[in-house]
Order: C-alpha cells, then structure tokens, then sequence
C-alpha cells in the first residue's frame, strides 16, 4: 500500500465541501493513479476513522487565454482528481483545517 500522504494531496476548500460536512462527506485533492480502495484506505489510516464510500471524479482543467505582445497566448491548467469520502454515522475529521 501507499503512503497515505502521497495519495491524499489536499483537502479542498470551498462553500460546498464545507457544507457537506455536515453530512460527514470531506473533499480532497488526490493523487491521478489512485483508485476508490487506495484513497478510502489512506483516510482511514491517516485520521483514524471509518470510511463508508467514496465517490471520485477527474475535474478538468481550465483552457486560459491571454494577450502578449506577441499575440495571444492559450493556455491550459491542469486536470486533477477530487474524491468525496463520506464517513461513517458518528464519526468525523476534527482538526481537518489546522495549518490552512
């Protein structure tokens, strides 16, 4: 197995992954190789909880165009997984956002 630092890059942040914990459903940014057993493996054993699905997703990248002197210029950000772990009734990720 991994080393769950190297398959659950990031939690993401925002107002929907926010409010989805609620629902004891947290987001992360996570590696492109890792398939649903990998990362529900990787969160149980990074925090120390019970994980009952995960739903994952490949969120494409932004096509991005700019003016330079030289004309325009068309760029592309990169594409990137997004998992969604939902963890079991009664558990949760106190201390997901120390450090952020």
């Amino acid at each position: 197995m991994k080393d769950p630092s190297q398959i659950l890059i990031r939690p993401v942040i925002s107002e929907k992954s926010y409010a989805g914990m609620a629902n004891r459903r947290y987001v992360f940014q996570v590696a492109s190789d890792a398939n649903k057993i990998e990362i529900k493996q990787a969160v149980e054993s990074a925090f120390k909880v019970k994980a009952d699905s995960v739903n994952v997703l490949v969120v494409k990248g932004k096509v991005r165009t700019r003016m330079r002197r030289g004309g325009r210029v068309v760029g592309r950000s990169r594409d990137w997984k997004k998992a969604i772990v939902t963890l079991h009734r009664g558990e949760t990720i106190p201390n997901l956002f120390e450090g952020v």
